[in-house]
């Protein structure tokens, strides 16, 4: 049996293991994208507060396996609050938090190596706070972060192979079974990289060609 059959003979189970995954991924892009921007954008206006508190548990989750992590908040944390609940949303939960954290780590980055002559030059063009912001620094912010914001979600939906392990049926899980009937790890694997090089493809493209670009080092300018 070829790939090709394979992916004519199970391609209702691939697409609903896909949706399963794409599922995920939009609750994790979604939070990771807003509230990682919204935590970013929040430490550099307070440092103390939040910038350092969320500095340091992103530093604590970059010491933690993955695995370990979601492992952790669907096994012995739900035991120990005598909680049942869905491994999809244990698994959205879990990578949404990773992403969150990243997310938040690039956007305080980027502002706080913005340079200041560019705002010291719109000072005394005589722009506004508010032409300042749109005119000026969200235009140059998001040439610094768009890239690496995108190469980050494609990672996250990598990542959501993991969700497998705790029984979430997203299209790794389907292949495991499909092959548990036929037997044919090679093909369908195989089928399995075909899927995901579709979906992550085109976004790795476009975010080499955002990096390549509009990417520049604002503090030589």
């Amino acid at each position: 049996m070829s790939v090709l059959d394979i992916l004519i003979n199970y391609y209702p189970a691939f697409f609903k293991g896909l949706g399963v995954t794409l599922q995920l991924c939009l609750i994790i892009w979604g939070s990771g994208i807003v509230v990682g921007s919204a935590l970013g954008l929040a430490g550099t206006r307070s440092p103390i507060w939040v910038g350092l508190p969320s500095r340091y548990f992103s530093f604590f989750l970059s010491g933690i396996p993955l695995l370990v992590f979601l492992f952790w908040l669907h096994y012995p944390a739900q035991a120990m609050f005598n909680l049942v609940i869905d491994p999809f949303y244990t698994a959205a939960f879990t990578l949404a938090i990773v992403n969150i954290f990243g997310v938040a780590d690039v956007v305080r980055a980027a502002l706080n190596d913005f340079p200041k002559q560019y705002l010291i030059a719109a000072k005394v063009t005589g722009l506004t706070r508010e032409q300042t912001v749109f005119k000026i620094q969200l235009p140059l912010i998001l040439r610094q972060v768009l890239p690496p914001i995108m190469l980050l979600q494609v990672a996250m939906l990598h990542t959501t192979l993991f969700a497998s392990l705790i029984s979430v049926e997203e299209i790794f899980r389907v292949a495991q079974r499909i092959n548990a009937q036929i037997y044919r790890p090679v093909e369908i694997y195989t089928a399995l990289g075909v899927f995901f090089l579709a979906v992550c493809l085109p976004i790795n493209g476009l975010a080499y060609w955002l990096k390549e670009r509009f990417t520049r080092n604002l503090s030589e300018q």
